[in-house]
């Protein structure tokens, strides 16, 4: 009898210590979250939990897991900021040049008040996005929108209702808020190329996956950046005409036009792409071109120092002299990175259709030996305005077509 009480005195001491030293470490590691993560507590959104009371040791694991998570956070944040901070030792701030008033890192960095510069290409499929995109973010210190409206289909949004989605959405993304970007982020789990074309944050992603779709973190890390870019192939411009507006953005955009025969040539090697119109059609693809002529004339003329037109033969043709061109229209370095990537991506082809190494003065054309001259004829009937409107020649027949030059030069006729 008094073994067995003495046992149960032992055991009983044995819980009481254990809820003591449970108790301890609980108040030890609450005190540490809140000297040392209080920046990471008072700027991200803490959601609710629901917490049944009645069973403390579960509230405690979730406890434990959340503060878990945010130390993860902020330990990638540090890291990143460290790694920022020395990519941009030697760079050569504006100084009121290209119109940007910033002599300092912390001028463009949003954790700090600061305004990034912001750089949006606005384009419609296989039109040399991918290869602008990986232009622009060759740059150091990019934080790379790929793609934002990716979870809204194979779909052009030329106006309501889908417009006023779309546009909150991409204000929100060029703002680093995620807080209410739960489809957005949803949609990338399972479709990571959202993610995976922003180098920095993909670096990030693979080695801490638990927290890279966490709208917390990647509203931290995206505020992080002195620059931004962001390539739109689902937005027409006459709906864009929005974010030039927005005098908080100051984005610049630039609009990336392509031969038609050239877009449709490119698309016919996509799956997703022949069943359906806005994507196949060619009387709706040089209907937008036509939409987007008369939109481009009207915003030159209202935005002069924020928005420009580039056709991707030209762009392809003279690689460098256009490219370093544009990095001065988005305020930009042009940076010796940029210089490496031109290198390395503008000689020869490697790689499948979505591929960025290209010898660059051959990858627009391949549609006049890729096409039987039947079905540019076809394109060419409908397309006949956009054509003219943008500078493309008629092929007026099979030999022609594959000897002609289908360029002529070409300003923006205001």
């Amino acid at each position: 009898m008094r073994v067995s009480k003495r046992l149960s005195f032992y055991g009983l001491v044995f819980l009481v210590s254990l809820c003591i030293f449970f108790l301890a470490l609980n108040q030890h590691y609450s005190n540490y979250l809140e000297h040392h993560l209080q920046p990471a507590l008072s700027e991200v959104e803490i959601r609710p939990r629901t917490v049944n009371v009645q069973d403390p040791l579960m509230a405690y694991i979730r406890g434990s897991a959340d503060n878990a998570t945010l130390l993860e956070i902020q330990e990638v944040i540090d890291q990143q900021r460290r790694t920022i901070e020395e990519d941009m030792e030697d760079y050569e701030y504006p100084r009121g040049k290209y119109g940007i008033n910033s002599s300092s890192l912390n001028d463009l960095v949003m954790e700090k008040g600061g305004r990034p510069v912001r750089s949006v290409i606005l384009t419609s499929w296989r039109s040399g996005s991918t290869f602008f995109g990986d232009v622009l973010n060759a740059h150091p210190a990019n934080f790379y929108h790929y793609e934002p409206l990716l979870d809204f289909g194979i779909v052009q949004i030329r106006g309501p209702p889908l417009a006023e989605e779309a546009l909150k959405n991409i204000e929100a993304l060029l703002n680093c808020d995620y807080s209410n970007l739960d489809q957005y982020l949803e949609y990338g789990k399972t479709h990571v190329w959202l993610f995976n074309h922003n180098t920095h944050l993909w670096r990030q992603c693979q080695a801490h996956k638990r927290i890279c779709w966490d709208h917390r973190f990647v509203s931290k890390f995206c505020k992080l950046f002195p620059f931004q870019s962001m390539k739109l192939v689902r937005l027409r411009l006459r709906a864009a005409e929005k974010l030039l507006a927005q005098e908080k953005l100051k984005i610049r955009l630039v609009l990336l036009i392509r031969d038609p025969r050239g877009i449709l040539q490119s698309r016919r090697h996509r799956e997703w792409c022949p069943s359906i119109p806005d994507c196949s059609d060619p009387a709706l693809v040089c209907a937008d071109m036509v939409s987007d002529f008369r939109a481009a004339v009207r915003l030159k003329k209202k935005y002069p120092n924020t928005f420009r037109v580039i056709r991707y033969e030209d762009l392809s043709v003279d690689p460098y002299r256009h490219v370093k061109e544009l990095y001065e229209f988005y305020g930009l370095n042009f940076h010796p990175d940029v210089k490496r990537f031109l290198n390395t991506h503008t000689k020869n082809d490697v790689g499948g259709v979505s591929s960025t190494f290209r010898n660059s003065k051959v990858a627009p054309f391949h549609w006049r030996t890729d096409l039987d001259f039947e079905v540019v004829e076809e394109i060419q009937k409908v397309c006949a305005t956009a054509m003219r409107l943008w500078g493309y020649v008629m092929a007026v027949n099979a030999t022609h077509q594959r000897e002609f030059d289908s360029l002529t030069d070409y300003e923006l006729d205001l």
